[in-house]
């Protein structure tokens, strides 16, 4: 039993002279929030439709839940569900009409699912309002609700939460985590809003011009990412003691190149100045340092706006 539910190995497409994907190697674990980060026409899109079924791929292999070819990859596929380029809702039928017309096509019996899983999305009260009334957030979440008849193992969401409102982004949030935490289900997430995205994902995976730039886990994004006194003195080792027995931590670390990274008494430059001119110690560099995840970014697609 693979501990993976996606692997695409070599993965290519070409449009003409386009290469929307370039090689992709990506990996999901059960369980994961994957978030899908790059701009606009990077090749999210393109992945998932291929991962989907919905596009041929010119080169490399696609491996869901360990199958990696013909009629096992598409028995595969229907332990997944899917939302991409919108939901496909119906906007004359109410949320359980909708729900009810996708249980019937999709062979699902019994009609008990269909209040369950309105519930599950906060859809149970919506009585005998049509779809096109709805918010575009309640849109979203019906569209899920949809996504998760036949109990899928797998979500994937193409940019779920462009174009929604503070309260909207909030809801999907919210749902996702509860379907990834309470239901086990796994989701690879879509989108260029970073800041969403970091209050959601545990995973990420970077592409950019359809190259895979990186892959990595929400606590290396993390450590990548923080903050810190970044400090060049003439006495390295002195200072290193100043530091352990004047400030009292042990939250720094001693360079090859001689700098001290101190992640301690970041907002306390000036003490910590004071402190290594008092032991005569020369300051050569003394300054805050270190990213917000937005530069991390910025800086490995090669400091393009993305939005």
């Amino acid at each position: 039993m693979s501990d993976y539910v996606l692997k695409v190995n070599n993965l290519s497409k070409k449009f003409k002279n386009q290469v929307a994907l370039n090689k992709v190697n990506l990996s999901i674990k059960k369980g994961a929030i994957y978030g899908f980060i790059g701009q606009n026409g990077a090749g999210k899109s393109t992945l998932i439709r291929i991962v989907s079924g919905l596009a041929d791929k010119t080169s490399g292999t696609v491996e869901l839940f360990g199958y990696n070819n013909g009629q096992e990859l598409i028995k595969a596929r229907k332990r997944m569900g899917t939302i991409i380029e919108g939901p496909a809702l119906y906007p004359h039928m109410t949320a359980a009409e909708n729900l009810e017309a996708h249980r019937l096509l999709k062979g699902i019996p019994g009609k008990e699912c269909v209040e369950k899983t309105l519930a599950l999305v906060g859809l149970q009260d919506t009585g005998k309002k049509k779809a096109k009334n709805f918010s575009l957030g309640m849109k979203q979440r019906l569209g899920i609700a949809i996504t998760l008849l036949g109990d899928p193992e797998f979500l994937i969401l193409d940019e779920p939460i462009n174009g929604l409102d503070p309260m909207g982004v909030v809801e999907i949030r919210e749902l996702l985590k509860r379907l990834n935490q309470e239901y086990g289900i796994t989701i690879l997430i879509s989108s260029h809003i970073l800041s969403e995205l970091y209050l959601l994902a545990t995973h990420y995976g970077i592409i950019h011009k359809g190259n895979l730039l990186e892959q990595l886990t929400l606590d290396e994004l993390n450590a990548k990412c923080k903050q810190y006194l970044h400090i060049k003195v003439d006495n390295t080792e002195k200072a290193a003691t100043i530091i352990e027995t004047r400030l009292k931590t042990n939250d720094f670390e001693v360079m090859p190149n001689g700098v001290i990274k101190l992640f301690d008494s970041i907002d306390e430059s000036g003490k910590v100045s004071s402190i290594l001119v008092n032991e005569n110690l020369v300051i050569e560099e003394l300054m805050p340092m270190g990213q917000d995840l937005e530069s991390y970014f910025m800086k490995r697609i090669g400091g393009i706006h993305h939005g």
